[in-house]
């Protein structure tokens, strides 16, 4: 307490010195305030230091203690010249950045790829994580492609398609799709993707300089026609694509579409980068296999995450492809970022080998039920009308269809100002949308709230409807 209040007490000295003197004065030394003060130069220190933070003094090196510029003194700085030396701004960087943007206090949340805060095992992580940072080996540099131990269990995870040499542990799904597009492309080629489709692999596809070109999908996936069109009008070489739970409108691709697709992909001497994000996110049935099971050829390359299936903080993914492919992954993840951080690759390891990995799965698929039928309960009592047609399987999301002549992005504003956040469904199409979407997510808010969000959304969608 003692220390605390000499602080204080040399705080209010400075502070009444600095705003009677001019800018650039010289206030006392050290010295001079621990003889004035009887404190020691410690807490005098302390003193300047919290004050400098504030801006009110600057402390110049080997020189002394000066009053700061007042802010309105300072010359305006012109930041101008980096409009022409940037050039445009990067497609779908907006889109991007209110997609992860944090809901304001107060609001409900029924946007966002990532679950619930309730939903995550961070317990479980935790521990694993603190068990790893106390191993001196796991802070070593390992493989750049990550733990042999982890990439066999990606591996796996891939139908027994791939093996444990054929994958590269990512930091997230993000980078790895990034890595994948720049990998497998060069500047200016194009990438056939799903319509609509998740919203970071147009953007990333773009930073490349890549041509993106939508290809239909329905309530079974891409449509197989249309894709063999598409790779025959364009020349393509590569195709992004979510057979599981493809976010943002949850289809499944059809059993009888599987054979089709890859067999597409295998007549156009393509690659087909298979998104594989909600493995574990099935609520009903069971999930078919992943296409990299059945693709001994090397035309699937797959790409697996664990971050939207645990928590935002578990950055851990891999991708995998065969032959020449997987090499250009693995040099393209080098160049990026080198290698994942030890720990987290260990504590990730020990986490999905041990017990609480199969008890958060099936946990979650019963949260996930209980939410998504509560968000659907709440549409079909207040808003029938945005119910859809094919409720999907698993995943986080409902694609729900707009009346139309809707105006979705105006519409996700005004939820905003009522204290709901929505996402449109706009950003998620490579071209012109066929009819206004918003995009639900049921795994960002308790189920208790769902009658209160989808009340909060009605009133949005009437007032935007009384202006019209």
């Amino acid at each position: 307490m003692g220390k605390r209040n000499s602080v204080t007490r040399v705080i209010q000295d400075l502070r009444q010195l600095a705003v009677a003197a001019e800018p650039g004065a010289r206030l006392p030394s050290v010295r001079e305030l621990t003889a004035r003060h009887q404190a020691s130069p410690v807490t005098v220190t302390e003193a300047i230091r919290q004050l400098v933070a504030q801006g009110l003094i600057e402390a110049r090196s080997g020189r002394g203690t000066f009053v700061a510029a007042r802010p309105d003194e300072r010359r305006a700085p012109d930041l101008s010249w980096q409009t022409v030396a940037l050039g445009p701004r990067p497609a779908g960087e907006e889109e991007m950045q209110a997609l992860l943007a944090l809901p304001p206090a107060g609001a409900i949340a029924l946007s966002g790829g990532y679950l619930d805060a309730d939903l995550q095992p961070a317990a479980a992580l935790g521990a694993a994580l603190t068990r790893a940072a106390r191993q001196p080996a796991a802070w070593q540099r390992g493989p750049v492609e990550g733990r042999e131990d982890l990439r066999a269990w990606f591996a796996r995870e891939s139908g027994g398609g791939l093996r444990a040499e054929d994958m590269v542990i990512c930091p997230g799904g993000q980078a790895a799709l990034s890595s994948a597009l720049r990998g497998l492309t060069a500047p200016g080629d194009t990438v056939l993707v799903e319509s609509p489709t998740y919203l970071g692999a147009l953007a990333a596809a773009r930073a490349a300089g890549l041509r993106v070109v939508p290809v239909p999908a329905d309530a079974d996936g891409v449509l197989p026609d249309q894709l063999a069109a598409a790779f025959a009008r364009t020349g393509a070489r590569l195709f992004y694509c979510q057979p599981l739970h493809a976010n943002p409108h949850g289809a499944t691709l059809a059993g009888h579409r599987r054979a089709e697709v890859v067999g597409v992909v295998r007549h156009s001497g393509a690659f087909l980068i298979e998104d594989d994000y909600a493995r574990d996110l099935t609520i009903d049935g069971e999930a078919p296999p992943p296409l990299a099971a059945d693709d001994p050829d090397g035309h699937v390359v797959y790409l697996r995450s664990l971050t939207k299936s645990a928590a935002p903080g578990l950055r851990v993914a891999a991708i995998g492809g065969r032959g020449p492919a997987g090499a250009r992954l693995r040099a393209a993840r080098l160049l990026d970022d080198f290698f994942v951080a030890g720990p987290l690759q260990q504590a990730t390891l020990e986490f999905v080998t041990a017990p609480a990995w199969a008890r958060h799965r099936r946990a979650l698929r019963t949260a996930l039920r209980t939410r998504r039928e509560a968000l659907l309960t709440a549409l079909r009592r207040q808003l029938p009308e945005l119910v859809p047609p094919a409720v999907p399987r698993g995943g986080l999301h409902l694609w729900s269809r707009l009346p139309d002549g809707t105006d979705d992005v105006a519409l996700a504003a005004a939820a905003a100002a009522e204290g709901v956040i929505v996402f449109p469904g706009r950003p998620w199409h490579a071209a012109e949308p066929p009819a206004p979407h918003l995009r639900l997510t049921y795994a960002a808010a308790p189920a208790e709230l769902m009658d209160e969000a989808v009340d909060r959304l009605g009133r949005a969608l009437r007032r935007g409807a009384a202006r019209s």
